[in-house]
């Protein structure tokens, strides 16, 4: 299979190629599969840090075509070079891989844009707005940020969503928002809010949840552009 027009563009922006390979399974609810993976030397050239991601080519079982997804490491181990990705299921070629894959099966991924650096000066809480698609990056975050406060705000569209693991310490607080009107409860969540003027803004939902939280952080908040990290982590 190729990797088209997308494939040449990742070369040319310096994407870097490796090779993984299944070692594990796991069902961790009705909607939510995490794969193990050999990290194929991946993580000896590029050290780990927070909510880091690599562009997977996820084989279409339909037609030969290469399909271009990001998903961040979940607990990443240089030293075992192995790390996990969790897929959320829907109805897509990238579904249908990970409900397949067994162990033995490889996956070519590109390292290509993964860079984020935790504030230098610790901010007074983070402010984290999320989903089940983003929720690997938010637990890799919270293991990070250590004893610094959190509000987490997440969306659930499966009544089993709110089950899936999230790695929330006794200083964070934490809350699950259904998801309807596309998004309307996280966006006024948003709005209804008040924090710190030191506070960092975490976002990562749908493409118009995340535009319109960003846009809600500066300018009803006041925090300034550098205090504000976010990704549109799906359509």
């Amino acid at each position: 299979m190729g990797k088209g027009f997308s494939g040449v563009l990742v070369k040319a922006w310096g994407g870097e190629d490796y090779l993984l390979t299944v070692t594990s399974t796991e069902q961790i609810s009705d909607h939510y599969i995490r794969l193990g993976f050999s990290a194929g030397g991946l993580l000896t050239k590029h050290p780990v840090h927070p909510t880091q991601w690599v562009r997977c080519w996820i084989p279409d079982l339909q037609s030969e075509k290469l399909h271009h997804r990001a998903y961040t490491l979940v607990d990443p181990d240089p030293a075992g070079d192995k790390f996990s990705i969790e897929f959320v299921m829907h109805n897509g070629p990238t579904s249908r891989w990970a409900k397949q894959a067994a162990v033995g099966d490889e996956l070519g991924v590109s390292v290509l844009g993964s860079d984020f650096r935790l504030p230098e000066t610790t901010p007074s809480e983070y402010l984290i707005f999320g989903d089940t698609a983003s929720l690997p990056a938010i637990n890799s975050l919270l293991d990070a940020i250590g004893d610094t406060p959190a509000r987490v705000w997440l969306e659930w569209q499966h009544e089993s969503d709110a089950e899936l693991p999230v790695r929330n310490k006794p200083h964070h607080e934490l809350t699950w928002l259904e998801r309807v009107d596309d998004g309307r409860l996280m966006r006024e969540q948003a709005e209804r809010i008040t924090c710190a003027t030191d506070a960092f803004a975490w976002i990562a939902c749908c493409g118009q949840t995340t535009r319109s939280i960003v846009k809600t952080c500066r300018g009803k908040h006041a925090l300034p552009k550098t205090a504000i990290k976010s990704q549109a982590y799906w359509k």
